[in-house]
């Protein structure tokens, strides 16, 4: 699949269910989850947090389909995420996907005791490392700082083995509302 077949709800839903058995690391050696079950999870943890913003949920639900779209792209799979979904999905939904790399750099060096999973551990070197001061300063500037390091507090929540959230599809209606919104 490529991020340009992601141009209606129907090619994005087909693409989230295509995360059913793909994994963040060709291998399989990442994270405990596939890319379907930690997107549910990573969308429901943000739909109880915040139940009225539709665009961090679907945000959340979409954020590493980089992985399936650029296997291998650790350091590039938000942007690449991003930029694939941005036409869909609109700018904001498009930047808190991008954003969540960055939230994961900021909040390693605003709390380095916060644990990270050892996939997340190892792929922070390649995507910048920890935040310098300066850097962190700036991306608390960001207007979307709150939204993004929820969303990177989601992600890091939402790779539990077996946790039930529901289904992909039950996500549609969520995702064709932010889609009309963003059109």
């Amino acid at each position: 699949m490529n991020s340009a077949e992601l141009h209606d709800v129907d090619a994005l839903m087909a693409a989230l269910h295509a995360c059913r058995d793909a994994w963040d690391t060709p291998d399989r050696t990442g994270d405990p989850v596939d890319l379907h079950d930690h997107g549910l999870q990573t969308a429901r943890l943000l739909e109880r947090a915040h139940p009225e913003d539709y665009e961090l949920q679907v945000a959340g639900l979409v954020h590493d389909l980089g992985h399936l779209l650029y296997p291998g792209d650790d350091a590039g799979h938000a942007d690449h995420a991003a930029q694939a979904l941005r036409p869909l999905l609109g700018e904001r939904a498009a930047r808190l996907v991008a954003l969540h790399v960055p939230a994961k750099r900021y909040l390693v060096a605003t709390a380095p005791d916060r644990a990270l999973s050892p996939q997340s551990a190892l792929t922070l070197e390649a995507q910048g490392g920890a935040m310098t001061p300066a850097e962190v300063e700036e991306f608390r500037r960001d207007p979307l700082f709150s939204a993004a390091v929820a969303l990177r507090e989601a992600d890091d929540a939402g790779k539990v083995v077996g946790l039930r959230t529901g289904t992909m599809e039950d996500w549609r209606p969520v995702v064709e509302r932010v889609a009309r919104a963003a059109a």
